[in-house]
């Protein structure tokens, strides 16, 4: 009977021993996270005094509110949870090239322009609050795993992109050379989606290349009766290094037209040019019209209109032009387009355009942050507004053959075009 009285003795010892623990356990736990201070010190919380009676003591208490309850006190990275909430407040513009930049996405569009990052090598867009691929580029990761202007990014790693910004889809997209990442893609030309597995590599852009070739050695074309030669300039950007390398090789092509008769015409090709620079493409619309031509018009929110005009002198006034442009022709590259076409100055051939007629303006927020801002329209000299799905449409309208990719039909029908 000892025995028995001394065994349950020792259980209830045991017993209040365990709830003794765990009441002190819980109640440290709650002592702990209500004394929990953020690693970041918070400082400038005062909205500036041109602000009026903006009120943002909502703010701050969903701040508050979410240091004291949130249960997993690692999640709550104060620097993660400002640049969240300035992603949200540019996001509610509902304009998808108006957003916040932090540190490594401003640093991965800089590398973008500069003509070098790492990455599959395919420009992104936005339409319909869809992450698109607005253009492969040549020769790229994404263009030989068989990504194709149109395609519509569903999924990243299997994670969906529904209510991804631009930014975050290439954050996401990109990284270090030899890694691999799974595009879930909807070609245009399907109902079905499927998985793609890219590797990563160095991109590097050349943004201008060239040649002059007799038309009889340009791909497939069936020379007419009338032989000659055709010279090429390819733009893929317009980035850092273009006007540099435009008058590179404009400088030389000028130098042959002049002694070299029998060169027909110039093919500018902007095909899966996502665009740049909107100087750039005054610049280079300059090449080929005289000075005081307007190029593209600024529109702002308020109707207010400005001109951009040529103001150099060009070297290519007079010789027969011929643009070619796709789906993944957008931005700076339609701005070209337009003022080429509406100036009667060339003929567009290919496919209607990607549609991008807004003006961004890139300012550095300190710290390796940035924000771009839709600060104007852009219309074409005869007040055309492309945005969207509208597009720059062509003069001579050519799609390339499915069947057969090794045939490039929109350039064989610009050559021919020139002879």
């Amino acid at each position: 009977m000892k025995n028995k009285l001394k065994l349950l003795q020792i259980l209830l010892i045991a017993i209040s021993s365990a709830l003794i623990g765990y009441y002190v356990g819980i109640n440290n736990v709650k002592l702990t996270w209500k004394n929990y201070k953020p690693s970041l010190a918070v400082i400038n919380k005062e909205a500036p005094a041109e602000f009026g009676s903006v009120d943002f003591s909502f703010f701050w208490n969903v701040w508050r509110n979410l240091e004291s309850n949130y249960y997993d006190k690692t999640k709550l990275d104060p620097q993660k949870m400002l640049n969240g909430a300035i992603s949200g407040m540019v996001q509610s513009l509902g304009d998808p090239y108006t957003v916040y930049l932090p540190p490594q996405q401003n640093s991965n569009f800089k590398d973008g322009l500069a003509g070098q990052f790492s990455g599959i090598g395919a420009e992104l867009g936005m339409q319909d609050k869809q992450i698109i691929v607005v253009a492969p580029l040549a020769g790229s990761p994404a263009e030989k795993a068989g990504i194709k202007a149109g395609d519509a990014i569903l999924k990243v790693d299997k994670e969906p992109t529904t209510d991804w910004t631009l930014p975050f889809a290439v954050d996401k997209i990109r990284g270090p050379k030899g890694t691999g990442v799974t595009l879930t893609i909807l070609h245009k030309s399907s109902d079905n989606p499927m998985d793609i597995n890219i590797v990563r590599d160095t991109i590097t852009v050349k943004s201008v290349e060239g040649w002059i070739k007799d038309a009889k050695d340009i791909q497939r074309i069936n020379v007419p009766k009338k032989e000659g030669k055709i010279a090429y300039i390819r733009l893929s950007q317009f980035g850092d290094s273009t006007n540099n390398d435009w008058i590179s090789i404009v400088n030389k092509f000028s130098l042959q037209m002049t002694e070299d008769k029998s060169i027909k015409g110039l093919i500018i090709d902007l095909r899966n040019n996502p665009g740049g620079y909107l100087a750039d493409a005054v610049y280079i619309s300059s090449e080929f019209l005289k000075q005081g031509t307007p190029v593209v018009m600024e529109e702002t929110g308020l109707g207010a209109k400005n001109t951009l005009s040529v103001t150099r002198k060009g070297l290519l006034y007079e010789i027969p032009l011929i643009v070619l442009i796709n789906k993944g022709s957008a931005s700076a590259s339609e701005i070209v387009s337009g003022a080429l076409r509406d100036n009667n100055r060339a003929i567009l051939i290919g496919e209607t355009s990607f549609g991008k007629g807004t003006i961004q303006q890139a300012t550095d927020l300190g710290n390796g942050a940035g924000i771009h801002v839709t600060i104007a329209k852009w219309l074409t000299p005869k007040g055309n507004w492309v945005n969207d799905s509208k597009g720059l449409k062509p003069n001579i309208e050519v799609s390339l053959d499915t069947k057969d990719p090794s045939r490039d039909l929109q350039l064989e029908k610009a050559v021919l075009q020139l002879l």
